[in-house]
């Protein structure tokens, strides 16, 4: 793959239309026809933080084709604005996908966490052009939401029981996968993680991941939030509070980058001289790493809020808890669902903001998406941290294809990159923002 072709399709993702939507339980379409089918099922979504975007995504949908067509287009053009490539950006391992071709017409099934967040979408579009550039198609399927791990597990192994040249799959719950993995390696099935690692898979059943490393681009949210809020916690004579709203306390990938913000910023909190506590969900609680004091004498405390389940509505909830306390003075959403639950929170409250002279609590978010990007246009998101899931969704399906192929391959990590208003328009960011 040439270094011309990878730097073109960043700019592709400038001019494509990304589908929004929440899947089925049941979606299994070949390459961008799974997109469509979610994006036609957003209208029944509940969350009401999540509506606009797929109201959006429903208004796109009769224009998948001419999409797809500018998407084509874009990855031919050279032009200045994409001379970068992603390995330029802190991406990994990727002179292995040099040259690739499929050596047969391969259909791989690539399971998702869910169609719930527009990150899959992306995803998926990535997954489109890897397939027309390599001659493979794919299956997607998606639970309804990413906390019905069981429905995941069950469309992971009605693939296996196909026998496939290779599964992509992003897992709920890496627990709940391995005894599936383990029959993948018994019948040579090679899966490629994508979005989330699974460190106890068991041997011979990964042939590679492709994920961000989210345990550094945790730490880069806390990096970004403390330039907002150093001075306060510096000079305060009260204990101050930062919230953290992790959608879940299961998945590695979501441990690693909830870890990475608060041992990141119990790091920073510490070097301004101040005692530092962590409270709320007991994972977290456990495994955060520094903390010197407990939640009566701690000059900071840093409060994380976990959901019962992965929905705007429930991340709102908690959100309200941590803000609607006195002495709060920050709060990270650690996804898109969680983040946007931070700001279906302050429609109710109204407290976030970008002044915080003026007393403004500061939000920082993950991942993109309509809600996010304008809310941070408009300053009530402080800033955010974003992945390139069109990318990953790229590399996932290049990946699949050499292993299908029978090559042997490394493990494909990612950046994060911070972004707010002043820089979302950059040519290294605006590829990433998805709607």
């Amino acid at each position: 793959m040439k270094q011309k072709v990878v730097a073109s399709l960043v700019s592709a993702a400038m001019v494509a239309t990304l589908f929004a939507g929440c899947g089925s339980s049941s979606t299994s379409t070949s390459t961008s026809a799974a997109s469509s089918a979610a994006a036609s099922s957003a209208a029944s979504s509940s969350s009401a933080a999540e509506e606009s975007t797929s109201s959006s995504a429903a208004e796109e949908t009769s224009s998948s084709s001419a999409a797809t067509s500018a998407s084509s287009e874009a990855v031919e053009s050279t032009s200045a604005s994409s001379s970068s490539s992603s390995s330029d950006s802190g991406w990994t391992n990727l002179d292995q996908f040099d040259g690739l071709k499929a050596n047969d017409a391969y259909e791989f099934p690539v399971i998702v966490k869910s169609f719930q967040s527009t990150y899959w979408q992306a995803a998926l579009k990535g997954m489109d052009q890897a397939a027309s550039e390599l001659g493979v198609t794919y299956s997607a399927q998606g639970p309804n939401a990413e906390s019905d791990i069981a429905d995941q597990v069950n469309m992971l192994n009605t693939a296996i029981s196909s026998n496939p040249k290779g599964i992509a799959l992003a897992a709920c719950d890496t627990s709940s996968v391995i005894e599936s993995l383990q029959t993948c390696a018994d019948k040579n099935i090679p899966v490629v993680a994508f979005d989330t690692g699974i460190d106890d898979a068991p041997e011979g059943s990964m042939a590679c991941t492709v994920v961000t490393d989210n345990t550094a681009a945790g730490a880069t949210a806390a990096d970004g939030m403390w330039e907002a809020i150093k001075d306060t916690v510096t000079n305060a004579t009260d204990p101050v509070r930062i919230g953290e709203v992790s959608q879940d306390a299961t998945a590695l990938n979501i441990q690693q980058r909830t870890l990475g913000f608060i041992n990141e910023m119990i790091s920073l909190v510490q070097g301004a001289g101040k005692t530092v506590a962590v409270t709320g969900n007991e994972f977290y609680v456990d495994n955060a790493e520094g903390a010197d004091a407990d939640e009566g004498s701690a000059d900071v405390v840093i409060e994380v809020g976990v959901p019962a389940q992965t929905t705007v509505e429930l991340c709102s909830t908690e959100a309200q808890t941590i803000l609607s306390k006195d002495d709060t003075i920050a709060i990270f959403g650690s996804n898109q669902v969680a983040a946007e639950g931070v700001l279906a929170a302050n429609a109710n409250l109204s407290v976030l903001g970008s002044d915080v002279s003026a007393g403004d609590i500061i939000a920082v978010g993950f991942d993109a998406g309509s809600t996010i990007k304008g809310a941070i246009e408009d300053g009530t998101m402080y800033g955010a941290v974003t992945q390139s899931p069109l990318m990953m969704g790229y590399y996932a399906l290049y990946a699949l294809t050499a292993a299908a192929n029978g090559e042997t391959l490394k493990d494909v990590d990612a950046p994060g990159y911070w972004y707010n208003a002043d820089n979302m328009n950059d040519d290294q960011i605006a590829p990433n923002l998805y709607d």
